[in-house]
């Protein structure tokens, strides 16, 4: 194979990745996304070429580089800096799964294992790939392949049973088998036209099974009555710099009233809505929150969810977390976080911190070693630096209804004594709603509800914020919950159970939208064990990879 049919073939490889991704793209070309990659590394392996090994490595890098760039250029409205070494940093990853997906197939055939057996190891190491992706400090899953039918959501209603990266094995399997099928070149031939129709199947009936799943899935009516605000304030010119705190909270209080009325159960306003420093060792003391006590008092069932900036002084001799930051001024540390709260008519303000961050803007990647760039974090306003995270996934209950209805608690033994499903909600905040497996564990914790929170508008209109909220959908359909979205700017909106987004707000503009939306209390497959494929696939690279240590060490005849 010459080197121009190789380049030919790389390039045309990330131009169809490119031309797949939401939320512009036609996400069935994924099919076929590999197979020029395939067909230039099968070269390598079986000699096609005399081109060095190492030109193999540039040339996926070169699809991989043109994937990121198509699908995630937008990164640079928020950091040039950032968007830089998210498109280089990730399409290196990938090239490196591949290039080491090469090795070990080199040596299996090497083992005279046969050829479908090896290529299936691509498969494995590709699906440990995004399931590591998800876990390590270095997280980027936004280009997990599964995601990418998140545009077309009446096709993957299954992802109840296995989630996105069941998605993602249905587009390396069918890769694989076109590869298969163009490699051995039995277009005409009976054994071709067999591989056609059975590429042709492992398509079709997944999408069969989940139209059925679609229009046959009806929600119990168990209704909750929320309002989501959306204020529209411009993250770069007012939010931290333009308008005072007391200004961005009367208006999104004032969008509010437009919509509150004594039915509804829940408000709920967007990522660091409050822009003033709030200490959490003294929150009542804070304005804002005085101020919203305010607001509740005619309301006795309203709660109020909502983001915020906070902090927590550390007391003397406690224990410092990873991320503990010393004043500049005084003696003393603290800890600062991306907040979310739930205030209501009763006395204690619910709190839990984002836990999910956004490498090089929330937090530097493996702090205890690293925590000394700082300093170098990409500041978007607010709080820079590395955030203080938590390890439980918290979430919100109705105050009231655990007092009338005795709901378990990890503090008492009183049973629920009614069949009543509870208002217990899971505050995901923005970048948390991509992490599938990570929303299951409010899940397992009670949530019926899921509410997200966030702050598209570092953006701009591009295609970051609409892939954000088409991700959000695939967890309605993985945790069969309904959604209540406020983004500061963006789009807010209700998903429902069936992954459907409803009353969607105008791009940059103020909004205030009100629905019932029902709660379920129902775990699915995929909240009960998770992203099985990716940590099975993760235990057999890790078996694959002590084979091939093993073999290396082998004489040939013994292998």
């Amino acid at each position: 194979m010459t080197r121009k049919k190789l380049y030919f073939l790389s390039l045309l490889s990330g131009i169809i990745f490119a031309l797949s991704w939401p939320p512009y793209g036609f996400p069935f070309l994924l099919f076929i996304a590999f197979v020029p990659l395939l067909q230039i590394e099968n070269a390598f392996s079986s000699g096609q070429t005399t081109a060095r090994r190492t030109l193999l490595f540039g040339l996926s890098y070169l699809t991989f580089f043109i994937w990121n760039l198509a699908a995630i250029w937008w990164v640079y409205n928020a950091s040039l800096g950032g968007a830089i070494l998210a498109v280089l940093g990730n399409a290196f990853i990938m090239s490196a799964v591949f290039w080491i997906f090469h090795l070990t197939k080199k040596r299996l055939l090497i083992a005279n294992w046969r050829l479908p057996t090896a290529n299936f190891v691509f498969i494995i190491f590709w699906l440990s790939f995004e399931f590591c992706h998800y876990r390590w400090d270095l997280n980027w899953p936004w280009l997990t392949l599964g995601n990418a039918f998140a545009s077309f959501h009446t096709c993957v209603q299954w992802y109840e049973f296995t989630g996105t990266l069941g998605g993602s094995l249905w587009v390396l399997i069918v890769n694989l088998m076109v590869f298969s099928l163009l490699k051995n070149g039995k277009w005409q031939m009976a054994d071709g036209r067999r591989k056609l129709m059975a590429i042709g199947l492992i398509i079709i009936i997944p999408i069969i099974i989940s139209g059925i799943i679609y229009y046959s899935y009806n929600e119990k009516l168990n209704p909750v009555n929320v309002v989501v605000v959306q204020p529209n304030i411009d993250p770069y010119s007012e939010k931290f710099s333009g308008m005072n705190f007391e200004e961005q909270l009367n208006k999104m209080l004032d969008l509010a009233k437009q919509k509150v009325d004594s039915s509804t159960d829940y408000v709920v306003f967007p990522e660091t809505a409050l822009t003033e420093d709030i200490w959490e060792n003294d929150l009542e003391q804070t304005a804002s929150i005085k101020k919203l006590r305010v607001f509740l008092q005619p309301f006795p069932k309203l709660k109020i969810i909502t983001g915020a900036s906070t902090f927590r002084l550390y007391k003397e001799g406690e224990k410092l977390s990873v991320t503990a930051r010393r004043f500049n001024q005084q003696d003393g540390y603290y800890d600062a976080y991306n907040t979310a709260l739930q205030i209501d008519n009763s006395n204690k303000i619910q709190v839990y911190h984002k836990s999910k961050l956004v490498a090089g803007v929330e937090h530097m990647p493996y702090p205890a070693v690293f925590g000394f760039l700082d300093k170098f974090a990409i500041d978007l306003g607010g709080t820079s630096g590395s955030l203080g995270t938590q390890e439980e996934r918290t979430v919100f209950k109705d105050q009231n209804q655990s007092k009338d209805f005795g709901i378990r608690n990890k503090d008492s033994n009183i049973l629920n004594l009614t069949s009543n499903i509870q208002n217990v909600v899971a505050p995901v905040i923005c970048y948390e709603s991509v992490f599938g497996e990570f929303i299951t564990e409010y899940i397992r914790n009670g949530a019926a509800l899921i509410f997200i929170i966030t702050n598209d508008g570092w953006w701009r209109d591009t295609p970051g914020y609409k892939q954000h909220l088409l991700y959000g959908r695939l967890r309605a359909i993985e945790t069969r919950r309904s959604i209540a979205r406020s983004g500061n700017t963006g789009t807010s909106c209700f998903i429902n159970e069936r992954g459907d987004i409803l009353q969607p707000t105008e791009w940059w503009k103020p909004g205030v939208i009100k629905a019932s939306i029902n709660r379920n209390s129902e775990k699915t497959f995929y909240v009960q064990v998770g992203d099985i494929i990716g940590r099975i696939c993760f235990y057999a690279s890790g078996v694959i990879f002590l084979f091939v240590i093993i073999l290396r060490f082998l004489p040939k005849k013994n292998q």
